[in-house]
C-alpha cells in the first residue's frame, strides 16, 4: 500500500508552471489578480480586496483547484466546424476531462429528437426557440435547477420568473449535498448555516474536522488547520479514510510547510466505520456526562431537551455503540478528554456526514456535542459546514429552493406587489422522480452536470431522456449533454464569473457576501445568464403581473433582494461603496438562537442501522484532489496515489480475504447496479471500500433521507468478488 508521504506544495507549483505555460503569462495574471470571487469552494477568496486574498487579509491564498477552474475558463472556444464534424457518439467516447478540455461553448447548440450532431445556431434563432417552448408549456409540467456557480443577481431572477410563470418546482444542487446541515441546524437553533466567521476559526483550539476531506475539496482551509496546530492547538480528524493530505501538508502559501516535507494537520486521527458517526458522537456525549465535563450552566440556561438527551445516552450501552461505530470505548473517551479541556472549539463538517439517509441526524448530533461544553453562543466557537460550491449558500440565500421561508415570501409579495403560487414545489429528486414518470415536459437547467449529479445513474439517464424540452446553461461541455437527451436540447454558452459586464455577488460559507467585478472580455458568442433569464421573463410574463424590464441593470435587483432576504439589507449600497458585508443575523456570538424562544433544541435519534449482510462491504463515493464537484482536471488522484478512477480503495485485510492484489479487476455490485474496476490497497476501516463519484454514482441507489431529500452518495451496500 503506497501513498504520498505529504501532499500539496511542490506539486501544486509545478500545476501552476502548467497553467501560466499553456494560457500564457498575461491571461494568467490577470485572471489570478482580478477582483473577483474564487470559482471553486465556498470556503472565499478574493472579490474586492483581489483574487488571492480573504476576508481577513490574508495574502497569497492560492489553491491549485483555484488555477484548474481558471485554466477551464481561459482555454479557448470550440470552434463552430466541430460540431459538424463531431458527432454525440463519437463525443461519448470521450472521458470527462476530455470534454471539459474541448474548450468553451460559444456557440448555442440545438440537437432536435432523432439528430446525431449538435448544431450550432445563432442567438436570435436560440432565444426565440426557447421563447416558444415556454409559451406552450404547462408551468406545472417544469422545474428549475441552478448549481451553486451562478450568482446571487441571476439566481435570485431566475426564480422569481419561475414563480410568476406558476410553479414552485424551484431547487439547487445544495440538495445533493448540504440540505442535510441546513433541515439539521435548522431544527436545533433555528439557522441553516455556520454560526462563526473566519476570524473565530483563528483563535480555536480545538477544530473537529468530521465526515470531509479538505485536502482536496477545501484546500485553504489547512491553512487555518495548520495555524491550529502551530499554536498549540489540536485538529481531531474522525473519517474511515486515513486520508494522506489530512495527515502532512505542504502549504505553498506558508514558507515554512512549503520548504518542509510538509506541515502536520491532524494531531489525532480516527477512523470509524461508514454511517458510524452518530454513534461517536453520542459515545463522546456519554463520556462527558460521565466524566462530569458538561458545561450544566449553558445547557441548563441557554438549551432545552438535555434531560432527555440524557436519559437516552445512559440507555445506550457502550457494546452498543463501540460495535456501530466501530472505535473502541478508550478512544471514544480519549476524543472527550481532548474535547473537555478545550477552550474555543469549532466543529467542522462535510458530506461524509449529509450524504446519509440519516444525515440530518447526523448533523443534530454535532449540534448536540457543541451544545453539551457550551461551544455555541459566543465567540471563536461553534459550527461550520464545509460547503461546496463558490455560490452554493447565495443561491439557497436568495430563494432558489422549492418552499420560501415565510419572511422571504411576505417581503417578496409585499415588495413587489406580486402573488406566489403557494403550490407545493419538487425537491432536485423529486424533478427526476416526475420526469420518470413523464410529469415534466420541459427543464431548465442553470450551470452544473444534473445528470452526473445523481445516484443511480442508470435512473437519472432514463428520466432524464423522458424529458420533451431541457435547456442548458453552460461554459464547457459534460456528461449532461450527451446522455439522457433522447429528445429535444438547446445549449446556451454563458460567461464566467469574471466575464461578465456587470457586477455580481456571492456568498462564502461564512455568510461572506463578496462582490465580483467581472469585465474579462475572453468570448465572442457568449451571453450573461443574466441578460438570457431577463429577456425571457420579459417576453413570458405580462407587465400586468411584473415589470421584469425594471431589472434591466444588476444593481437595481440587488436593491430588492437587500430588501427581500433578511440579513442582506447592505446589499443595497455595494455598488457605491464597494463594501463587502457578513450576512446579519447568521453570527452567533451571544447564546440566543433563531429557534422560536431563543434556546437551543438537543434532539436524539436511534442509532442507524448497520449493514444487512456480513459478506457485503460498505462503498462511500469521493472526490480526488483533481477534481471539482463533477468536473474532472486530472484522471491520476496524486494524493492518494491512484492512477485510474475506475478504482476502489480497500483495506488491505479485506482484499487478503478476497485474494485480491494491487491492480486486479473485481466485480462490484450493489441493488443499483454493478461495474467491473481495479482494487487498490488504501487506509480505511475494515468493511467499507472508497470510489469516485461521479463513476460509482452507478451503484448508489436513490434512497433518500427522508428530512433533507438528500441521496445516501457515502453509504452505499455492496458486495465484490474478483472478476
Amino acid at each position: 500500500m503506497k501513498t504520498p508521504s505529504y501532499t500539496g506544495g511542490w506539486k501544486s507549483v509545478y500545476y501552476s508552471l502548467h497553467v501560466v505555460k499553456e494560457v500564457g503569462p498575461v491571461a494568467f495574471t490577470k485572471s489570478l489578480l482580478s477582483k473577483n470571487t474564487c470559482k471553486t469552494c465556498a470556503y472565499g477568496m478574493g472579490g474586492q480586496k483581489g483574487g488571492m486574498v480573504n476576508e481577513e487579509g490574508d495574502q497569497i491564498e492560492v489553491c491549485k483547484k483555484s488555477l484548474q477552474a481558471q485554466l477551464t475558463d481561459i482555454q479557448p472556444a470550440i470552434s463552430t466546424n466541430f460540431w459538424h464534424k463531431n458527432s454525440i457518439e463519437d463525443l461519448l467516447n470521450l472521458r470527462p476531462r476530455e470534454l471539459e478540455r474541448l474548450g468553451r461553448l460559444n456557440d448555442p447548440l440545438l440537437k432536435k429528437k432523432g439528430d446525431t450532431h449538435y448544431k450550432p445556431i445563432d442567438w436570435q434563432e436560440a432565444t426565440a426557440l426557447l421563447k416558444e417552448k415556454f409559451k406552450k408549456v404547462d408551468a406545472a409540467r417544469t422545474f428549475f435547477y441552478s448549481s451553486g456557480r451562478s450568482s446571487n443577481e441571476a439566481a435570485f431572477l431566475l426564480h422569481l420568473f419561475a414563480r410568476l410563470f406558476g410553479t414552485n418546482n424551484v431547487n439547487n444542487c445544495s440538495y445533493y449535498c448540504h440540505q442535510a446541515s441546513g433541515v439539521g441546524m435548522g431544527n436545533t437553533l433555528g439557522t441553516g448555516t455556520a454560526t462563526v466567521q473566519l476570524k473565530d476559526v483563528k483563535k480555536a483550539d480545538l477544530i473537529f474536522v468530521i465526515g470531509a476531506n479538505p485536502a482536496s475539496n477545501h484546500p485553504r482551509f489547512l491553512t487555518e488547520l495548520m495555524h491550529c496546530r502551530r499554536r498549540g492547538g489540536k485538529v481531531i480528524i474522525v473519517n474511515p479514510a486515513k486520508e494522506p493530505g489530512l495527515v502532512k501538508f505542504s502549504i505553498p502559501s506558508n514558507v515554512k510547510s512549503f520548504l518542509s516535507s510538509g506541515s502536520e494537520i491532524a494531531s489525532h486521527y480516527y477512523q470509524p466505520k461508514i454511517g458510524g458517526d452518530m454513534a461517536v458522537l453520542y459515545g463522546v456525549g456519554k463520556a462527558l456526562f460521565e466524566k462530569g465535563k458538561v458545561d450544566e450552566t449553558f445547557v441548563n440556561k441557554y438549551c432545552e431537551g438535555a434531560n432527555e438527551y440524557k436519559s437516552q445516552l445512559e440507555n445506550l450501552t457502550w457494546e452498543q455503540i463501540t460495535q456501530s461505530c466501530g472505535l473502541s470505548k478508550v478512544e471514544l473517551e480519549e476524543i472527550a478528554d481532548l474535547y473537555g479541556i478545550a477552550q474555543n472549539v469549532i466543529f467542522t463538517w462535510a458530506m461524509g456526514i449529509t450524504h446519509h439517509s440519516h444525515g440530518v441526524e447526523n448533523v443534530e448530533a454535532i449540534v448536540n456535542l457543541a451544545m453539551l461544553r457550551g461551544m455555541l453562543g459566543r465567540e471563536h466557537a461553534g459550527l461550520l459546514p464545509l460547503r461546496g460550491h463558490s455560490n452554493v449558500q447565495g443561491v439557497g440565500s436568495v430563494g432558489v429552493t422549492p418552499v420560501l421561508k415565510e419572511k422571504i415570501f411576505q417581503n417578496m409579495e409585499k415588495q413587489l406587489n406580486i402573488t406566489l403560487p403557494d403550490t407545493p414545489g419538487w425537491d432536485t429528486m423529486e424533478c427526476m422522480n416526475q420526469a420518470a414518470e413523464g410529469n415534466v415536459d420541459l427543464a431548465f437547467i442553470l450551470g452544473g452536470n444534473l445528470y452526473a449529479s445523481n445516484p443511480n445513474l442508470h435512473f437519472a439517464e432514463k428520466a432524464l431522456s423522458n424529458i420533451p424540452f431541457k435547456v442548458f446553461l453552460n461554459t464547457t461541455l459534460n456528461e449532461g449533454h450527451l446522455r439522457g437527451i433522447d429528445e429535444e436540447v438547446l445549449i446556451l454558452p454563458v460567461k464566467a464569473r469574471d466575464e461578465e459586464e456587470q457586477k455580481t455577488t456571492q456568498e462564502s460559507m461564512f455568510n461572506y457576501v463578496r462582490l465580483s467585478d467581472g469585465g474579462i472580455d475572453r468570448h465572442n458568442g457568449t451571453r450573461s445568464e443574466y441578460d438570457i433569464i431577463l429577456e425571457l421573463a420579459k417576453s413570458i410574463i405580462s407587465k400586468e403581473v411584473f415589470d421584469f424590464q425594471s431589472f434591466g441593470e444588476f444593481r437595481d435587483i440587488r436593491k430588492v433582494i437587500a430588501k427581500v432576504i433578511p440579513g442582506f439589507d447592505k446589499l443595497e449600497n455595494i455598488d457605491e461603496i464597494n463594501e463587502e458585508f457578513q450576512v446579519g443575523g447568521r453570527t452567533f456570538h451571544q447564546p440566543v438562537f433563531g429557534t422560536a424562544n431563543g434556546k437551543a433544541k438537543f434532539r436524539f435519534h436511534p442509532l442507524p442501522k448497520g449493514k444487512n449482510e456480513t459478506n457485503s462491504f460498505s462503498l462511500m463515493s469521493v472526490r480526488s484532489e483533481g477534481q471539482f464537484n463533477s468536473i474532472v482536471y486530472e484522471e491520476k488522484d496524486a494524493w492518494r496515489g491512484v492512477e485510474d478512477r475506475n478504482t476502489i480503495l480497500m483495506n488491505p485485510n479485506d482484499m487478503q480475504k478476497l485474494k485480491v492484489n494491487d491492480q486486479d479487476e473485481i466485480s462490484i455490485r450493489s441493488k443499483a447496479g454493478k461495474l467491473q474496476m481495479k482494487v487498490q490497497a488504501f487506509d480505511i476501516k475494515e468493511g467499507c471500500v472508497l470510489g469516485y463519484y461521479p463513476e460509482t454514482n452507478f451503484l448508489v441507489s436513490s434512497d433518500l433521507d427522508p428530512q433533507s431529500k438528500t441521496p445516501a452518495f457515502k453509504n452505499t451496500e455492496v458486495w465484490i468478488e474478483k472478476a
